[in-house]
């Protein structure tokens, strides 16, 4: 399955692929010459040096599910990563993590049925998921070297999709979430640069989003409301943007919003 917003940004497997290569090697670049010690604000107590063997080693453990296949949750998470010996190492670490993705994407059906923790039980969902990883830390990086981050448009938006709607599934590494309930509200969060609109309704049991992109009469209606540019939005949902930002028009239920924002750290 793949769709097209109004940025012409296709959210398809293959441009999940290749997206993943370019945040990779804009990553690498950003931390090639960068001193590794610095501290990183979007991943409190964390330095360049862990961001990237994070990103990395996630990677890399990917990988292994997709080339395995798995069927069931890992009873381990250990996998060879072949750390550098030297700080220096670790930007050509990053790109050789990035090409054994690559590596593994050549020989997967992104439609082939497998675990995940998330709403799409197919190795898509990996794909997906490895790509926003990457990107999010990417963006860590240029913020902690004090640069803005640029994120295309439309891959924002997908991004900002696919965070909604994984979070539900996300409680048992986000505990927190389990505090996202509620008796109907619902919270709205549009982009104002491309047809990203996203409808989320907290029910006594659960939550999640019931309304996509191309809804109109319920998102219109929800009880508090967060528009942004989808790059900023995106920083928002992960925690690293403030909602009383400029970037940010926000209306409706406060209660409601810090609710949401106290909870749903991903």
């Amino acid at each position: 399955m793949s769709s097209t917003d109004h940025s012409g940004w296709d959210s398809g497997p293959a441009a999940h692929r290749d997206a993943i290569a370019a945040e990779s090697a804009r990553f690498v670049e950003v931390v090639r010459d960068a001193r590794l010690s610095t501290l990183v604000p979007g991943c409190p107590g964390w330095t360049l040096t862990d961001l990237v063997r994070h990103t990395g080693s996630v990677q890399r453990w990917f990988s292994v599910l997709l080339r395995r296949l798995v069927q069931e949750p890992p009873r381990s998470r250990e996998v060879e990563l072949h750390l550098p010996e030297h700080e220096d190492g670790y930007a050509d670490w990053l790109a050789a993590s990035a090409a054994e993705a690559a590596s593994t994407f050549a020989v997967t059906d992104p439609d082939a049925p497998m675990w995940a923790w998330g709403a799409d039980q197919h190795a898509r969902f990996w794909m997906r998921r490895m790509l926003f990883e990457t990107l999010v830390h990417r963006s860590d990086a240029e913020l902690a070297l004090g640069r803005r981050p640029s994120i295309d448009r439309g891959l924002a938006a997908d991004g900002v999709d696919e965070f909604l709607v994984n979070l539900p599934f996300a409680a048992f590494f986000a505990p927190t979430t389990a505090a996202l309930r509620g008796n109907g509200e619902t919270l709205r969060f549009r982009c104002t640069d491309t047809d990203g609109d996203w409808l989320v309704r907290l029910r006594p049991d659960d939550f999640g989003v019931e309304q996509g992109p191309g809804g109109t009469e319920a998102t219109a209606s929800a009880d508090a409301t967060v528009e942004g540019a989808a790059a900023d939005l995106l920083l928002l949902l992960y925690g690293r943007l403030d909602r009383n930002a400029e970037a940010f028009q926000v209306t409706g239920n406060e209660e409601l919003l810090t609710r949401w924002f106290t909870n749903s750290a991903f």
